[in-house]
């Protein structure tokens, strides 16, 4: 059982508020987490919104935790209780997880738990979160950030994502995908992709992207290169490459080192194959070739996943 603290503090924004709620506090999840909202004391919160919620607990719940959750606050520089400050110093120093939603991100760079890292925040307030904050390498152009113990996320339905990120880490892709169409959301979006794209939605599939992706997926085992998405697609590599940014965020070559190393988190999850045969089904060739894409992506090897995926999954006596 994983015990999740969700920090509503005075402003929160009852959205990111409600995304810890649904994906670790549906009934689904009684067996692997158990969430308690805190709040700077127990009862009322009020929301950015103009209504209150009701918080069961004080910081001292953070103690309890093992995953810290801060969401986003309507006041972000408004100073916060010292209580609360101290309590998430002390989750911190005890090695809890710590995780902020959009704005969130401003409480813990009070609480000086962002100093020296790299942080996300909604792309409208990264440059008052620099600017508050120049201790922070803050990044304005994507979805989350995986700083290991500490991660933060943008604004909004980022938070969705940074979630599922944590379900993934905690039990496996195929777990975080379950969830994932319970709550009727994209299963997966990668930290790197960027916050804000021109079409927030893909092209439609008779415009060769959505047909493209799909095909790509199809062909992750073999070589892919740009010149081939482009004539699947029916455009110039220039045209293809700026087309899939502008639609997704992310490049194609990116999108597709993501997609590949999604498919061989998979594959370690729930095979026995040897890692050569993953790296070839997952499009990476070579063992080598496999270890450094997912050394770079996870910040593991692909046998240390899979020692911890099994440790993680499978009970203990």
């Amino acid at each position: 059982m994983h015990r999740i603290a969700v920090l509503a503090l005075d402003s929160v924004v009852a959205f990111d508020l409600s995304v810890p709620a649904q994906v670790f506090g549906h009934t689904d999840e009684v067996e692997r987490y158990e969430l308690r909202v805190c709040g700077a004391e127990p009862g009322p919160v009020m929301s950015s919104t103009g209504f209150a919620i009701v918080a069961g607990h004080g910081p001292e719940a953070l103690a309890w935790a093992d995953t810290v959750i801060v969401p986003g606050v309507g006041e972000r520089t408004a100073p916060r209780p010292p209580a609360v400050l101290d309590a998430l110093r002390a989750a911190d120093m005890r090695g809890a997880r710590i995780v902020s939603i959009c704005t969130g991100a401003f409480v813990l760079a009070e609480a000086g738990l962002l100093d020296g890292r790299r942080a996300a925040t909604h792309w409208r307030d990264a440059v008052a979160l620099a600017e508050r904050h120049p201790e922070i390498e803050v990044d304005s152009d994507v979805l989350w950030v995986d700083d290991g113990r500490v991660l933060t996320s943008a604004g909004v339905a980022a938070g969705i994502d940074l979630c599922l990120h944590l379900v993934r880490h905690d039990h496996g892709t195929e777990h975080a995908n379950r969830i994932a169409r319970r709550m009727v959301v994209a299963p997966y979006r990668a930290g790197g992709q960027a916050q804000f794209v021109e079409q927030p939605v893909p092209e439609p599939i008779g415009d060769g992207l959505g047909a493209t992706c799909a095909w790509m997926l199809e062909h992750l085992a073999e070589p892919l290169t740009i010149s081939a998405m482009a004539r699947h697609a029916a455009r110039s590599e220039r045209s293809f490459a700026r087309h899939f940014r502008s639609a997704t965020g992310t490049t194609p070559l990116r999108w597709l080192h993501e997609q590949r190393v999604l498919r061989a988190r998979h594959l370690l999850e729930e095979t026995a194959l040897p890692i050569e045969d993953i790296a070839r089904r997952a499009g990476f060739g070579t063992s080598t070739g496999l270890r450094t894409h997912f050394l770079r992506a996870t910040r593991t090897t692909p046998t240390a996943y899979r020692r911890a995926f099994t440790a993680r999954a499978v009970p203990g006596p």
